[in-house]
């Protein structure tokens, strides 16, 4: 799969901090219809066996919505499931070697902070960037804050997708504007949210005019 720049427009992270009495499938499942580019699989704390069989599940789903499915971090699961790509931060799996797993065909994102992070994961074979945190965030709290200024710098610096990452809210995405990133990550935005697919399509819009300006 082509890691096209209009699959990063809303990059949607699971987290099942809020999940209620509602399934990581159903919320999913609204944002797809909402209209999330794409959807990452985020587990830290499941069991690996438990974290497979929810793969599988969410990559169904996002195969029926046409939407590119990716597994964070656990390269195992992203190869036992056939997910669409992984991405890995800089404290996870180096880039080269996580190309020499997956193969050429799946797109691996990486995390980066720095231009120089950024320029060294596009030359180990990362299709796409994501950089953050731009805002600050509850959900991940070892986020190295990144200033418009660097964020703005990596977008320069390489010509791979990026997309921007960290506490991104309907009322703060169009401070992104200008930047060059190609689109936004958002967790809590969307799965925090009472209606998700209602919020989606607010963010989608939103990701649109600000990647336009």
């Amino acid at each position: 799969m082509k890691c096209d720049k209009k699959i990063m427009q809303l990059y949607a992270v699971t987290d099942r901090s809020w999940l209620g009495k509602r399934t990581l499938e159903e919320q999913v499942e609204d944002a797809l219809k909402g209209g999330v580019t794409c959807v990452q699989l985020r587990e830290k704390d499941l069991p690996e066996v438990e974290f497979l069989e929810e793969a599988k599940k969410i990559k169904a789903l996002c195969n029926a919505y046409g939407v590119p499915f990716f597994i964070n971090d656990n390269v195992s699961v992203a190869i036992a499931c056939g997910a669409d790509g992984v991405h890995v931060g800089q404290s996870d799996m180096e880039a080269g070697d996580v190309r020499k797993l997956i193969g050429a065909d799946k797109i691996l994102g990486v995390s980066a902070q720095t231009v120089g992070q950024a320029k060294l994961a596009e030359a180990r074979g990362a299709d796409y960037l994501g950089v953050g945190a731009v805002f600050s965030t509850s959900t991940k709290l070892d986020a190295c804050d990144v200033s418009y200024e660097t964020l703005k710098q990596i977008t320069e610096a390489v010509s791979i997708p990026v997309v921007a990452i960290g506490g991104i809210c309907e009322e703060n995405i169009m401070q992104l504007s200008g930047s060059g990133i190609d689109g936004v990550a958002v967790v809590s935005a969307i799965f925090a949210s009472e209606d998700i697919c209602a919020a989606t399509g607010r963010l989608l819009t939103l990701s649109e005019k600000m990647t336009k300006q």
